[in-house]
């Protein structure tokens, strides 16, 4: 059985801190800074075995060299990150099957945000760490991939079953919220997500983890090739999703 701990970081960054009691293995995804984990570890009298990265960008990496040398944890990263990502003990690609935190989990290479991004998904546990590809109603901004990437990207992270727990990278659902709503008002699903993403907001709760299967219906950016959706938000169609995406994407860069 997998805890996981939301870490806030930054000023809006969520660090994972993963936990399997009956294996006494803990490990932590995208530790932006090292202090937040630390104070937790030292809380809770745990060692920390291993540090995850999905990409990068030091907002996900920052925090990496402090805790290696503390705990002296394996350092888990993208394989195609490998020359911006240093101390990596196991690079992981596209499709391989990977031991995190004790548990079997699937590595899901999703290129966009960054060429070297990658996903992680829990079949057993039933979610998945995704880091700045997908957040609740958004995706990252398209930094060094293609919209094209970005868009494939999010199609198979979409594959995935309705009822993954999805954790991401940041806390940037009300400003994706309100985007959505701006775009596809008519969409009584979102609305009603919305009002539940306002309450926790103003108790100051994070929204995620959230659910992938609701998810697939209220956010515009895993919609782009779905018809229906992108007449009625007076988008062009051509039949090319990833350019109905790529319009989406410079509204939202806009908006």
């Amino acid at each position: 059985m997998l805890d996981v701990f939301i870490i806030n970081a930054l000023s809006d960054n969520y660090i994972y801190l993963l936990r399997n009691e009956d294996k006494n293995i803990t490990s932590v995804i995208d530790p932006g800074e090292a202090g937040p984990v630390i104070k937790f570890l030292n809380d809770k009298s745990w060692h920390l075995n291993e540090v995850i990265n999905t990409h990068h960008h030091h907002d996900h990496i920052g925090g990496n060299r402090e805790l290696l040398d503390i705990y002296k944890s394996k350092l888990i990263a993208p394989s195609y990150e490998n020359k911006r990502i240093s101390n990596v003990d196991f690079l992981v690609s596209d499709d391989e099957t990977v031991n995190i935190t004790g548990i079997s989990t699937k590595v899901l290479h999703t290129p966009g945000h960054t060429l070297g991004h990658v996903c992680f998904y829990m079949p057993e546990e039933k979610c998945l760490f995704s880091g700045d590809t997908l957040f609740y109603l958004g995706c990252g901004r398209v930094f060094e991939g293609t919209m094209k990437q970005m868009w494939l990207s999010l199609v198979k992270l979409r594959s995935l079953p309705d009822d993954t727990s999805v954790y991401c990278g940041h806390e940037y659902t009300l400003s994706n919220m309100k985007f959505a709503n701006y775009i596809d008002s008519q969409n009584t699903l979102l609305n009603k997500v919305s009002l539940e993403i306002k309450n926790k907001r103003n108790k100051g709760l994070p929204t995620v983890p959230f659910n992938l299967g609701i998810e697939k219906k209220i956010n515009p950016f895993l919609r782009s090739d779905d018809d229906n959706f992108i007449k009625s938000v007076g988008l062009r169609s051509n039949n090319n999703a990833s350019e109905a995406f790529k319009e989406i994407r410079y509204k939202k860069d806009n908006f």
